[in-house]
Formats: C-alpha cells, sequence, structure tokens
C-alpha cells in the first residue's frame, strides 16, 4: 500500500492545478486519474475564452477570483509556456432587451472592478468588426478577454507539477474512499492507497466521488453543448471574441482560437439519453444546424463551408440535493458560485464550470493551500520550479530558425503532418512525454487537427507511436 500526504482524484484542469501547487511545499503528492492521459473530460471541451470577470455577480468569490485570474494570466502563461492571446471580446446586441443586459454586465463589470470595459454604439461596434451583420444597436468592448487552447494549458500544468515531484497513476478509477484510523483509504482495481488528505476534482464524477465517503448535497446534472470548429482560412473574419445578446437572450458565441482557427459554440440543451456520462461528448444534428443558422445571422462574412471539425461538451450544473424517502430530491435553484467543500480532509471541488478555466490555477491554489495545511506540512519547496518548457513547434519557426533546430535534431526537417507543419521530432518529444496514443499526439502538438483532421498523417503518427514503444521505454508514470 502505497502512503502519501495529499492524493487528487482527476487529472482535468484543476487536477493537474491543484498538483502543481501541492508540490511547492514538502509534500508526497499522487494523482489518481481514470482515463490514459490528462484533460479527458470536462476541461478538454470549451470556447477556451478566459474571461474578465464582467458576467459573475459582483462581491462574489466566482467574480474576485476571475478578475484576478485573468489579471494574472499573462505571467502564468509564460512560466508554462503555453501560447496565450487577448483579442479583447466584444459583446454585441440587437435590440431593446439586449442592450438592457449589455448595460446591466457593463454595471456590474464596473461595481467589481473589471478593467477595460467601454459601451460602444453600434455605428462603432460595427466598424471594429465589419463582418459582422449591420443593424448592432449597442455594444461592450472588454479589452482584456484572452483565449488558450485548455488541453494545452492542462498537460502544461501536469508537465509541470510532474517535473516537480507529484506522481500520475492512469487508468485507475477510484471505486472506494473510506476513512480508517484517521486517514483515507483509496481503492482503484490495481491498488489501494493511504492518504492524508483527499483532493476529489473528478469533474463529471466529483459529486459521486464525494459521495463514496459523506452523505449527498450536491449534485451535478449536466447540460450538452455543442461546437463548430472552422478552417484556418477563415482567420480574420472576426477578431474579437463575439458574444451575441439577441431579443430571445444569450445567442452565439465566435472565438478567434489561438491557434488561428475560429470556433463556434456553444448550445445549450439536455444531453440525450445516456449523454450525460458518455465519454464521447456527441454533437446533434439538430444543435450544429442551429449554430449554423445562428452564425449566418451574427457574421455571414464567415465561410461555414470551411467546417474542418465538431465536437460536444457537458457542462458540469451544481444542484443541492436532499434526501427523502430513500430518494434524492434536487432543489430548484442551480447554484451559481462555487465552493470547495470540506469534510475532514476531504476536498471536493463540485459543479466548477464557465469561468472555470479563467480561474483554474487559483482555484488550484486555494485547494492546495487548504490540503497542505489539513495534512500539517506548509513548509515551502526552496527548490520548486514553476517553470515548463514546451516543445519547439516547426511552424512557428523563421526560415533560419528552422535549419538551425534541423541542424540540431534532423527529425525538424521531416514533416509528419503538413497541414498543421509538425515534424518528426515534435511527435517523438509529445510520445516521451506521456502522449499513449494518437489523440494525445494531436493534443500535444496539434497533429491531425488541420484541413485534412489526420486522413494523411494519421498512420503515420500510429507507426511512430508504434516504433518508439519498440525501441525502449518513453517516460513513464505509472
Amino acid at each position: 500500500m502505497k502512503k502519501v500526504d495529499v492524493l487528487v482524484i482527476g487529472a482535468g484542469l484543476l487536477g493537474c492545478f491543484t498538483a502543481r501547487n501541492l508540490t511547492r511545499y514538502e509534500l508526497d503528492v499522487l494523482v489518481l486519474e481514470k482515463e490514459g492521459d490528462v484533460s479527458k473530460g470536462v476541461s478538454r471541451a470549451n470556447t477556451g475564452i478566459i474571461y474578465t470577470g464582467y458576467d459573475n455577480k459582483p462581491g462574489t468569490r466566482k467574480s474576485k477570483l476571475c478578475i484576478q485570474a485573468n489579471e494574472a494570466f499573462d505571467a502564468l502563461t509564460r512560466e508554462l509556456d503555453v501560447p496565450f492571446a487577448r483579442p479583447g471580446s466584444l459583446m454585441v446586441g440587437y435590440g431593446p432587451r439586449a442592450d438592457e443586459v449589455i448595460r446591466r454586465k457593463f454595471r456590474d463589470g464596473q461595481s467589481s472592478g473589471v478593467r477595460g470595459l467601454r459601451l460602444l454604439t453600434g455605428r462603432e461596434a460595427e466598424d471594429l468588426e465589419p463582418g459582422l451583420a449591420g443593424g448592432i444597436s449597442s455594444a461592450m468592448l472588454s479589452q482584456f478577454t484572452g483565449t488558450v487552447d485548455p488541453w494545452e494549458l492542462c498537460i502544461a500544468a501536469y508537465e509541470n507539477a510532474r517535473d516537480n515531484g507529484a506522481e500520475f497513476r492512469f487508468n485507475e478509477e477510484v471505486r472506494t474512499v473510506r476513512r480508517e484510523n484517521g486517514r483515507f483509504l483509496v481503492e482503484t482495481p490495481r491498488d489501494c492507497y493511504s492518504a492524508t488528505a483527499v483532493v476529489n476534482a473528478a469533474g463529471l464524477y466529483s459529486d459521486r466521488v464525494r459521495e463514496l465517503v459523506e452523505r449527498p448535497l450536491l449534485r451535478l446534472y449536466p447540460s450538452a453543448a455543442d461546437y463548430i470548429v472552422l478552417d484556418r482560412s477563415e482567420r480574420g473574419k472576426v477578431r474579437h471574441v463575439i458574444f451575441h445578446e439577441g431579443e430571445n437572450g444569450k445567442g452565439l458565441t465566435i472565438v478567434p482560437t489561438v491557434d488561428g482557427n475560429i470556433l463556434i459554440g456553444p448550445t445549450d440543451r439536455d444531453p440525450e439519453d445516456g449523454e450525460a456520462f458518455n465519454e464521447g461528448f456527441r454533437v446533434t444534428a439538430d444543435g450544429l444546424a442551429e449554430l449554423r443558422r445562428l452564425c449566418g445571422m451574427v457574421a455571414p462574412s464567415i465561410d461555414l463551408d470551411k467546417q474542418i471539425r465538431t465536437f460536444g461538451s457537458l457542462r458540469p450544473n451544481p444542484y443541492r440535493v436532499r434526501e427523502e424517502a430513500g430518494a434524492i430530491i434536487r432543489e430548484d435553484k442551480r447554484l451559481h458560485d462555487f465552493s470547495i467543500l470540506e469534510e475532514d480532509g476531504l476536498f471536493s471541488l463540485i459543479g466548477i464550470k464557465t469561468p472555470g478555466l479563467t480561474y483554474s490555477n487559483e482555484l488550484g491554489r486555494m485547494t492546495a493551500d487548504k490540503a497542505a495545511a489539513y495534512a500539517g506540512r506548509m513548509t515551502r519547496r526552496k527548490d520548486f520550479n514553476p517553470n515548463r518548457t514546451a516543445i519547439v513547434r516547426t511552424r512557428d519557426l523563421s526560415v533560419e530558425e528552422r535549419a538551425a533546430a534541423i541542424a540540431e535534431d534532423p527529425g525538424y526537417g521531416e514533416l509528419v503532418c503538413g497541414c498543421m507543419e509538425v515534424s518528426r521530432s515534435e511527435i517523438i518529444q509529445a510520445i516521451d512525454r506521456g502522449a499513449r496514443d494518437y489523440e494525445g499526439v494531436r493534443r500535444r502538438t496539434g497533429a491531425g487537427m488541420g484541413r485534412c483532421q489526420g486522413s494523411r498523417c494519421r498512420k503515420r503518427i500510429m507507426d511512430l507511436l508504434t516504433e518508439v514503444s519498440d525501441e525502449g521505454p518513453v517516460r513513464q508514470d505509472n
């Protein structure tokens, strides 16, 4: 039986950032993940927007943490060597109801101290974004809204946590958790672990993990969403993140991603039967049709024939519940602020959603501080290294830099993915850093995410996965 100070359940954004911040202390840290890689659940499927905080109720912890996190995001992404952009956002209204929503959000943002907010006339908004449909009645510019690749951020946090001493074990689904002699015993099909404190960051399953130890208090009732990704040839059709407010409520979001694509979505719908805990994260024909309809209305300059992929997501909506006559009864109102449930050494992060990506590091640090204090191990490490170096990407290099990279490593001279300009060397490095399958390579390098969606490079990537495994062991974490 392995004994640790703090055991983290789940290797999504919150689990990885909690682990990273735990390694700031003199602690033994273990992360258990039921999938074969990090960022396989909620963390991998969202808009990638770094919010400024005007959407949150003034004075709440969510509002304060979002504002703090947004202001710190440049420094965080420099430490972790993750691409980050601040295109700013433009909330556009079409009609009186939308205008009132925009004015209210502006007042809330001003009250909270959100920087870089400005109300615009419809004409000013159309001058900033000429590709949008005319007739904008009012708009709000939020200068410091950002975009990041969510799974790249998660992978970076994982690598930095691992390099600072956190141990990650994959393909280990937690089956039981119980308290015994002042510690937690955590069992998976492969092993049993003993921990002083447990952080439950299990995403869509966090409510059920908590209920292995405690009575029901919060339950997740997920909603589903659909997204469309357009080819990079559409770059420049919108320059800001666009939030559309129509007369019937919140409409479309359009994101110029940090990789140069345009992302359209999300819808907001009830999951189909069985979808709530389906790791495939389905899309629906109706959902995609609605996105295309809205995009045609709001941004007619965008060529929807340039669609290269779609994906779905689930939002972990938390509700309070109570037990009555052996049944679980859901309360009427959804919870909108986040909370860390602290229960005698068990710290549960349940229902953390938008803007959870924005404040994932701050919430991870807050949780880590609490868990370290409970474990009685508050000594700070002098050798903690907050920096991580990313794989050098061929497509980001100048002609001179590319020649120098090839001279040092000839693998940079062999392009495996032509669409995204990904070299053999990048794929080998991704495998060495933890990619165990095609999807892991895609998310670490971008290979297979271009116009052909892997039709020309998938087999070569699969061959490299086999070749590297045959040549010898790559870095193992479990």
